[in-house]
């Protein structure tokens, strides 16, 4: 009985353990997209092109299918694509 315990209570501190760092690698990714943006930015890295289908589908208010148009397009992440189209918007 008392190993039961025990064997809970290292399965409880593992969990919380790898929560601490994958949340601590996502503050690093964000840090670090930050920082990529502002070199990109400063060094005057061009923003993708959009073509007139994406302008189009948003005017038709299908921003779904406009991200979903931009990720085929660059290859960025959903959050990523989603932003875009929000900053055009």
């Amino acid at each position: 009985m008392d190993y039961k315990i025990i064997l809970v209570s290292m399965g409880v501190l593992l969990l919380v353990s790898m929560s601490n760092a994958i949340t601590q690698l996502r503050n690093d990714i964000k840090r670090t997209n930050s920082i990529l943006e502002k070199i990109a930015k400063q060094i005057g890295v061009p923003e993708p092109p959009v073509d007139d289908e994406i302008k189009t589908l948003i005017a038709e208010g299908n921003k779904i299918k406009a991200i979903k148009r931009y990720r085929e397009i660059t290859g960025v992440g959903l959050k990523e694509a989603k932003d875009y189209i929000d900053k055009l918007i």
